[in-house]
């Protein structure tokens, strides 16, 4: 019995060995599956089911494992530079091929070659032919011979082109040779030059050379061209201009204070490339609480994937382009919403949301192939062009100018960030609501008005944004219903200063 127990073991241990890794990775998942609640932000597996639990929990994916690699051949690493000839037996990389040598053992032959049979001598007499090594004399080499060796290797290193040439570099290369090498040198056709030319020729440059003044090198060039880079410029202000941002951060990589006033005026120029018009005459099945609605929506899905602000504002500039070209129904309107941010993410984020997350979000009211479906339709809409200027972008780089402080700036963002569920601020370019969202601010904080560096580095004056900043104080003082508290509610927390929570202007005397 033990016996036959033994082999059963040694035969369930030899099966398990056997089996294919994929089987016990399949283990492995099915045994690593846990539940957790709430909206995720990563993609799950998608080898197990994306299924919603009735509790509304919905199951997780685990961590993939990559499959058992093929064992790797036992192969010699190819080197980028072979033995160029067989008669070298080191390569150039350096590794040593040991040369096998052939060992025999000769017996000495007798003189008595009668006593022994003639069959014999003949194998004797083959195996020592056959075993014994060619011998290969070293040539001697006697002192007469040295240049023409040395010729050889001469000749055998000239190009046609510089054998024809007679001011090549090989001439020069090869002056300072011994007196025999020069001999041999004028026996040959290739060097068929004069001493006396050849000094000629050396000696008219250096006369005219010390006439000449002494002309700089390329080393005091190249240093005059990194001191040119490096050097901070001096620049003539407009009158009024308190100072020039670009040129203190000059040498911060960061700021990009070379190009930072041409990317932004490049900026404004592509604005007209993405109108967007009264578009919501034309949809029938939508009004303006739905586009709000949508937008409310799209701030919670920011703040719950942790999204970049310029993932929310591009997501919201791609629903409002695709509304303008084409008609949606109510039943649509969040797989845009949904598309939009999907395009944007992937934009914008170093680590976008996965596909299933989306679906998520949406509770399962859409497929997957209708989400890639929409995003398809939406990137054809706007010709595959994602670089959009956004009105955040310009907001950033004009309080970076004004140098304002963080809670500042914070009440900005909010003041753009709210303007973004109005449907009648759609007609106004980007770079306008940053200028007019940071007046705002500045006349709620006391900090004055537009001052002439403002608009030096806007290129807005003060007549330019008044009635679109009394047209946004004016949406502040609006009282949404509790379905469009999301932004408010986002910055009234202490990370954003609670700037949601300041008193509000009644009137502003601009």
């Amino acid at each position: 019995m033990s016996t036959q127990l033994d082999k059963e073991a040694s035969k369930f241990h030899r099966i398990r060995k056997m089996a294919p890794p994929k089987v016990l990775l399949g283990q492995h998942l099915q045994s690593t599956t846990s539940l957790r609640k709430g909206i995720t932000t990563r993609s799950q597996n998608s080898l197990l089911p994306n299924v919603l639990k009735p509790n509304g929990s919905r199951e997780t994916r685990a961590k993939r494992k990559a499959e058992v690699s093929p064992p790797k051949e036992k192969t010699h690493k190819r080197h980028a530079f072979a033995n160029i000839t067989n008669a070298i037996t080191t390569s150039l990389v350096g590794q040593n091929h040991p040369v096998k040598k052939i060992v025999t053992q000769i017996k000495p032959v007798e003189s008595n070659v009668a006593s022994e049979k003639p069959a014999d001598v003949a194998v004797t007499k083959a195996a020592a032919t056959k075993a014994k090594p060619v011998l290969r004399p070293k040539p001697v080499v006697k002192k007469d011979d040295k240049t023409k060796i040395v010729n050889k290797i001469v000749n055998s290193r000239l190009s046609e082109d510089f054998e024809k040439s007679e001011d090549s570099l090989y001439v020069s290369a090869l002056e300072d040779i011994t007196d025999s090498v020069k001999r041999t040198r004028k026996s040959n056709n290739i060097f068929k030059v004069d001493e006396e030319k050849r000094n000629e020729k050396i000696e008219k440059p250096a006369e005219k050379d010390e006439k000449r003044e002494p002309t700089p090198t390329n080393e005091h060039k190249k240093v005059s061209a990194a001191s040119l880079l490096i050097a901070i410029p001096v620049r003539k202000l407009p009158e009024g201009v308190e100072w020039d941002f670009d040129v203190e951060n000059w040498q911060d990589p960061y700021q990009v204070s070379h190009y930072a006033m041409d990317i932004f005026e490049y900026l404004k120029e592509r604005e007209r490339l993405f109108p967007v018009g009264d578009y919501m005459s034309r949809q029938i099945c939508l009004s303006q609480w739905m586009r709000a609605l949508l937008v409310d929506w799209m701030v919670e899905v920011q703040e719950s994937f942790e999204l970049n602000h310029e993932t929310l504002y591009l997501a919201v500039k791609l629903v409002d382009l695709y509304l303008t070209k084409m008609t949606v129904v109510r039943e649509t309107l969040q797989l845009l919403g949904a598309a939009s941010l999907f395009i944007a993410s992937k934009f914008d984020e170093r680590i976008p949301p996965m596909v299933e997350d989306f679906l998520y979000i949406c509770d399962g009211a859409y497929t997957q192939k209708e989400l890639i479906k929409m995003e398809m339709n939406v990137l054809k809409i706007v010709n595959f062009d994602l670089g959009i200027p956004l009105s955040y972008r310009f907001l950033r780089r004009y309080a970076r100018c004004a140098k304002v402080s963080m809670p500042t700036l914070t009440l900005a963002r909010y003041i753009l960030e709210h303007s973004l569920m109005d449907y009648t601020m759609i007609r106004f370019s980007d770079s306008k609501m940053a200028a007019a969202a940071l007046l705002l601010a500045l006349i709620m904080k006391d900090l004055g008005g537009w001052n002439l560096t403002l608009e030096y580095y806007s290129g807005y004056k003060l007549d330019d944004i008044r009635d679109i900043c009394i047209l946004l104080n004016q949406a502040l003082h609006k009282k949404h219903k509790e379905t469009l508290k999301n932004v408010h509610n986002k910055y009234s927390h202490k990370i954003f200063f609670e700037v949601a929570k300041l008193p509000l202007k009644d009137t502003l005397e601009i």
